[in-house]
């Protein structure tokens, strides 16, 4: 198998990940019967209007609604309406956005059903904030969460407990109608409260936890945010809370599934793949060195694993942002595994977030093989330099090795993919 081989298996897996998680695919098997009143379709996150339309499409009767969905992620719908906005920082269209779905709410029956389509980028995407509190805020508070290294989990609880839509007040604003999540997850987990903040769920999560969050990660909110959450204004719905209404969750598609989709490819290559885990967090570059060194014991060892093989993973891993570059966590989870690697024969890899997006760059991730490193140098390019700038697109970029996909319409996190040729043995030491 050639070089260029080994690449594209690797991209031959990644996009069968992206097409498993397809709303095309994976929305119209968990449709439910229609209600004997009306059918309103809403819904945020980058999946959203592509699971819009893959409703639309399998829908035998009447419906109307509302989705907001990531720019450029738009696709034609005839009777759900879609709307554009900014993700991973809000804007003012995210916020008229959020204003309008608690509008179309209003004034629901008991024999109505409220359809509910959520996927991962909605926390952004719904942006309204608590009373007192300016989008410009928000924004702010985005972008040092961000910038934080927190972890998703972390970053949703703060988000709910300062937001007007999110914790499961858009459901509470639908009773007495029915409320049915088709949910797409992008969260380690498959925790719903997480997806898009869990506007539609309710959240066992408090004030206090969210406090204790920007504590430990020395963030500064506005006073009227804090006297908000101290005084427990902020605190969300909580499950068996009797303002909610009846709401039934279900997912069409999770990271484990797309994982499960790479795993076949790789066999019919006539490798075997061996899954991880599907909710692998923590900071990149520290994830990285981890799977550095699985991967060189499955090389110089078979342990636990006998090469050739394929290792694959899943999770949203984190960036604390010290430097000034181009980077997102794929491709600083990428640099840093190349760096840990050395010049190790027989291992390529391939990270990329199944969105199309990772960090704020239009490139999904990219592709690291056992010459990157000295192409790097042999370029100028200082491979360390660029990760303490966290400056991983620059770095894969100039050496065109980014994987740019265009908007996938879909989201199931992060996927990595390491293939390891063989074992390469160091000379074995003779008896003592």
């Amino acid at each position: 198998m050639t070089a260029a081989d080994r690449r594209g298996l690797l991209k031959a897996m990644f996009d069968a990940a992206v097409a498993a998680a397809q709303p095309a695919l994976c929305v119209p098997r968990h449709l439910p019967a229609p209600p004997k009143g009306r059918l309103l379709v809403i819904g945020a996150g980058k999946a959203s209007a592509a699971m819009a339309r893959a409703v639309e499409s399998h829908w035998p009767g009447p419906l109307s609604g509302l989705v907001v969905t990531r720019y450029g992620y738009a696709v034609p719908c005839e009777r759900i309406e879609v709307v554009e906005a900014a993700h991973p920082v809000p804007d003012a269209a995210g916020e008229a956005a959020a204003r309008r779905l608690l509008s179309l709410v209003q004034g629901l029956t008991p024999d109505d059903l409220v359809l509910c389509l959520i996927s991962g980028g909605g926390s952004s995407l719904l942006a309204l904030p608590m009373p007192g509190l300016a989008l410009a805020d928000k924004q702010t508070l985005n972008k040092a969460l961000l910038a934080s290294g927190a972890s998703i989990t972390e970053m949703n609880c703060v988000r709910r407990h300062l937001s007007a839509i999110k914790g499961g007040r858009l459901a509470a604003a639908c009773h007495p109608a029915r409320v049915l999540n088709l949910l797409l997850s992008d969260v380690p987990g498959d925790d719903p409260i997480d997806i898009a903040s869990g506007p539609t769920v309710p959240d066992r999560t408090t004030c206090a936890d969210a406090l204790a969050i920007l504590q430990r990660y020395r963030i500064e909110i506005p006073p009227v945010a804090r006297a908000w959450l101290e005084s427990g204004h902020g605190e969300t719905y909580k499950p068996g809370d009797p303002r909610l209404p009846p709401i039934e969750t279900r997912f069409v598609a999770t990271p484990q599934m797309a994982l499960e989709a790479a795993a076949q490819v790789a066999r019919d290559a006539g490798l075997t793949p061996h899954i991880l885990g599907d909710a692998i967090e923590g900071e990149a570059r520290d994830a990285a060195k981890t799977m550095a060194g699985i991967t060189l014991q499955v090389a110089r060892r078979g342990q636990p694993f006998e090469a050739p093989c394929v290792l694959l993973s899943g999770g949203e891993t984190t960036v604390t942002v010290r430097g000034h570059g181009r980077g997102g966590r794929n491709v600083e989870f990428l640099l840093a595994l190349g760096i840990a690697l050395g010049d190790e024969p027989g291992v390529h890899a391939l990270t990329g977030d199944t969105d199309g997006v990772d960090g704020q760059e239009e490139i999904a991730g990219a592709v690291l093989a056992p010459d990157t490193l000295a192409r790097a140098w042999a370029q100028g390019l200082n491979p360390r330099e660029h990760l303490d700038e966290n400056n991983g697109h620059g770095f894969f970029e100039a050496l065109g090795d980014s994987v740019v996909t265009g908007p996938t319409l879909t989201n199931v996190n992060d996927f990595r993919a390491i293939l390891i040729d063989g074992r390469h043995h160091a000379q074995t030491e003779g008896p003592f």
